[in-house]
């Protein structure tokens, strides 16, 4: 079968994206059936054995494996698909076409997808299966005679869908630009928006796949990343992660690199800190260029200070064989330098065990790296030799050794207790999404610990303060103190911002709260110790002063202040904001007035009582 492209009638021009192309237009082939039966003739092509319907009327399944990447383009695939009518369901059973989205890291990733293959065909779905699988593995058996559109082709999947839907097999597989940014999108999470950055690598790992399907680095101008976020933000996304194979990379083929990218987004970014950024994974290679750059993107406050910078063995021989182009000595200065440089700081990592030549040893150097450093996250899994590459052909570990390393290391991971310091605290976190439970709402901290609250669904997509009430091994349970409400915080940064325009999501000025160093904490700053004394007199305050106009004002003014330390935006140098906090030159016009006005009423009282107790007094 060749590719669609090359079965083009004319000059070779592609449509463009989401057009439908007329049928004697589209290179296509009758899908094959089994042996005996008659096969599809140019007289009754248009009699499908599939669905009879309308195009764009149908349902269609969608079931994607694999990483953010390839999240994000099912996510472009279903925006399509929908605005050309097709109906999206989570129901298998009710859909009429079956779209796979794979990926081609892991053996198991890989089986799971033959076995949902098998599954359609035996209920006569018609198949469409996209992402690293096809892309990498063209010719595999299992994909015979079923629709294929490859990761670079996810902007013509209207095509293949309704092509298959009249029982064609129609491939797109050819490499071309990359596809735009603005296409339409149906999120999973409609809080969460997803942006790939580049696609493809630089790297040349020697058990990698991933390789061959999205190829050399390819990435998007830094305009058409910045317009998206700020396009995103508009549509109420709360959470943007930045994806692709290596983050780090970025750039390095249009003269750019990520640092760059990062400031121009992060000013993008709303100033009430109402939508976070989160870094994708990078390989150590490339970031060690710009650990001190990349620490400070991460201390901003609309940054969550959390990276996945995989180090796969703590074996240098093993990374060698690997070909991961540096060392366990690097891999300790990119987490040493952040966990400095960025308070609060979080890492995840990945170990392969058992990669072909890993002796005892090797692996015992991996277990002390990470007894060593008690990384919070560690994503273990075991050596999969993957068709087509260079360790494929390597000496293999037996499995049983493999399996045996892959238990011990598991077990040296989740004997970590890695948040029982956060017991008690208050945070600020960031909801996004109801927790598998049904019961829980999840949220996040700048750290990225995930935090399970109990509320209700209204407050998705919004940030509050919590108090870690419990901890354990995955994650840590709070309860909600108050919901963090971004136009008041809005409206008082411009209560008291400076001519500089310093904001809590602007770079700030050396001498200010925003950049002093704090404690070690998950929040990343001193506002930790501050919401606790907030939470604990919270209730007093509150119930004796809630009736009374003064007490109104109080309260007002205490939460305005109280603001200011928590989000550490006041633009004056920290002194003078410590003389002056909560002094009268600090309150507003408002503020002012009703105050005066109180006082003179109660003045008048008091004038009215003294006047009367004195005709009393004459009057006898």
């Amino acid at each position: 079968m060749e590719d669609i492209e090359d079965l083009l009638v004319g000059s070779g021009n592609g449509a463009p994206p989401g057009f439908r192309l007329p049928l004697n237009s589209v290179g296509v082939k009758p899908r094959k059936y089994i042996k005996n039966k008659p096969s599809l003739t140019a007289h009754n092509l248009t009699q499908s054995p599939f669905s009879p319907k309308v195009p764009g009327t149908q349902t269609i399944y969608i079931k994607t494996f694999g990483c953010s990447h390839n999240q994000s383009d099912s996510e472009y695939m279903a925006g399509q698909l929908s605005s050309f009518g097709y109906a999206l369901s989570d129901n298998p059973e009710e859909a009429d076409l079956w779209l796979i989205n794979t990926c081609t890291v892991k053996s198991p990733s890989q089986s799971a997808m033959d076995t949902l293959i098998t599954k359609g065909k035996s209920a006569k779905k018609p198949l469409v299966v996209a992402g690293c699988v096809p892309q990498g593995s063209r010719n595999l058996k299992e994909l015979e005679g079923i629709s294929i559109v490859g990761v670079q082709q996810i902007d013509r999947v209207v095509e293949v869908v309704e092509e298959t839907l009249k029982g064609h097999e129609v491939r797109l597989l050819n490499r071309k630009t990359l596809p735009a940014l603005d296409l339409p999108k149906v999120r999973k999470n409609k809080f969460v928006e997803i942006i790939p950055i580049n696609v493809g690598c630089l790297g040349a790992c020697t058990y990698c796949k991933t390789k061959h399907a999205r190829g050399h680095l390819g990435s998007y101008t830094i305009d058409s990343l910045v317009e998206r976020v700020r396009t995103v933000v508009s549509d109420g996304v709360k959470e943007i992660w930045l994806s692709s194979e290596d983050t780090g990379a970025y750039g390095r083929d249009i003269g750019v690199n990520l640092p760059k990218l990062l400031n121009l987004i992060v000013a993008a970014l709303p100033s009430d800190a109402s939508t976070m950024l989160r870094i994708g994974m990078t390989n150590p290679p490339f970031i060690l260029e710009h650990l001190n750059e990349i620490a400070e993107v991460l201390r901003h406050p609309c940054v969550y200070s959390f990276l996945h910078v995989p180090v796969q063995s703590g074996s240098d021989a093993i990374l060698s064989a690997m070909n991961r182009e540096y060392t366990v000595g690097q891999f300790r200065t990119v987490v040493d330098t952040l966990t400095d440089l960025v308070p609060g700081m979080q890492i995840a990592t990945d170990i392969i065990c058992g990669f072909p030549g890993e002796t005892d040893e090797d692996f015992a150097q991996t277990v002390g790296l990470i007894e060593e450093y008690k990384l919070p996250q560690v994503h273990i899994s075991q050596f999969y030799p993957r068709p087509g590459t260079p360790a494929a052909r390597m000496k293999k570990v037996p499995s049983n050794i493999v399996k045996k390393r892959s238990r011990e290391l598991t077990s040296v991971f989740e004997a970590f207790t890695p948040y029982t310091h956060m017991n008690g605290r208050v945070e600020r976190i960031w909801i996004t999404e109801i927790a598998t439970d049904g019961i829980h709402l999840v949220g996040h901290t700048k750290g990225y610990i995930q935090v399970l609250v109990v509320g209700p669904e209204t407050m998705l997509g919004t940030s509050a303060i919590v108090k870690i009430t419990s901890v354990g091994r995955w994650s840590v349970f709070g309860e909600v103190i108050e919901t963090v409400n971004p136009k008041l915080e809005t409206n008082f940064i411009k209560q008291i911002s400076t001519s500089d325009g310093h904001s809590p999501c602007s770079d700030s000025c050396e001498d200010c709260t925003c950049s002093r160093e704090p404690e070690p904490s998950a929040c990343g700053s001193e506002k930790c110790k501050q919401e606790t004394v907030i939470s604990q007199n919270k209730t007093l305050l509150d119930e004796q002063n809630r009736r009374n106009l003064i007490g109104w004002l109080l309260r007002k003014r205490k939460i305005q202040v109280n603001k200011m330390v928590e989000n550490g935006i006041a633009s004056q140098p920290c002194k003078k904001q410590e003389m002056h906090r909560g002094s009268l030159a600090d309150w507003g016009i408002v503020d002012r007035t009703l105050l005066g006005g109180v006082l003179v009423s109660l003045f008048t009282v008091i004038a009215i009582l003294i006047h009367l107790g004195v005709r009393t007094i004459s009057s006898k």
